[in-house]
C-alpha cells in the first residue's frame, strides 16, 4: 500500500486523558453500614447485557463492589450536569486517599449533596436515582486490575469491573414502542475532555436499526 506523505495538519501530542466523548453514569453501591454510596464515572461501555465499568482503585465504589457486588448504573440526561458536577469533588472514602486530599473531600450523604432522590430497586439493594431517566440494576461478576499504565499508577491504580445487568428501567416518555428506546428523545450526558455536552441532531442510523 502506498503511504501518504507527512501532513502538517496533524500533530503528535500526549494528552492527560483520552475522553473522546464518553457517556457519564452515576453508580450506586452499598457501604459497610448498609447506607448507599453514589459516585459519577466517565468510563463504561456495554456489550449485550454485560457492562464494563472503569474505576480508580482507591474509590469507595470499587471497595464496595469487591465486598458487596450489587450496584445500579444510573445514566443522567444532559440537563443534570450541574447535579453530576456537585458530586465531582466528593469521595466516600474516609480518610480521603492522600493523592486526593488537595481537591477532594469526604461526604457521607451524596444523595443530599447532589439533590438526588433514592428510589427502591427491584433486584438489588442499592437504590436507583429517581432523577436519572435510565437505571440499570446490576451485579458485579468480575474485577480486573489494570496493570502497565504509569499514569493510572499515580492515581493509585485502576480496575475494570464487569457487571451483569439484571433490570432496565427507562422513563416512559423515552420508550418508542414495545422494548425500544426512542433515540430522537433520549440523550446521555457526555463527558468530552472534562467538559459536559449533550448530543447534536441525528446524522443517520446503522443498517441494523429496527425502528
Amino acid at each position: 500500500m502506498r503511504q501518504s506523505p507527512g501532513n502538517s495538519n496533524f500533530e503528535t501530542i500526549t494528552p492527560k486523558i483520552l475522553y473522546f466523548g464518553n457517556p457519564i453514569a452515576l453508580i450506586t453501591s452499598i457501604n459497610e453500614d448498609e447506607t448507599p454510596n453514589l459516585a459519577p464515572i466517565s468510563s463504561f461501555w456495554a456489550l449485550g447485557w454485560t457492562m464494563t465499568l472503569g474505576l480508580l482503585s482507591e474509590t469507595k465504589t470499587l471497595e464496595n463492589l469487591a465486598k458487596r457486588p450489587e450496584c445500579v448504573v444510573n445514566i443522567p440526561s444532559p440537563d443534570m450536569w450541574r447535579q453530576v458536577e456537585a458530586l465531582a469533588p466528593l469521595t466516600g472514602r474516609n480518610p480521603v486517599p492522600e493523592h486526593k486530599r488537595a481537591k477532594f473531600h469526604f461526604e457521607k450523604d451524596k444523595f443530599a449533596a447532589g439533590s438526588f432522590t433514592p428510589l427502591t430497586s427491584e433486584a438489588v439493594r442499592p437504590p436507583r436515582i429517581k432523577e436519572c431517566p435510565v437505571q440499570l440494576e446490576a451485579i458485579a461478576r468480575s474485577i480486573h486490575n489494570l496493570v502497565g499504565e504509569p499514569r493510572l499508577h499515580k492515581l493509585g491504580g485502576a480496575a475494570s469491573v464487569e457487571v451483569e445487568v439484571l433490570r432496565v428501567h427507562v422513563r416512559r416518555d423515552f420508550i418508542l414502542k414495545d422494548h425500544y428506546i426512542d433515540p430522537a428523545k433520549w440523550q446521555p450526558l457526555i463527558y468530552n475532555f472534562r467538559h459536559y455536552f449533550g448530543l447534536g441532531k441525528e446524522l443517520g442510523s446503522t443498517f441494523r436499526a429496527e425502528v
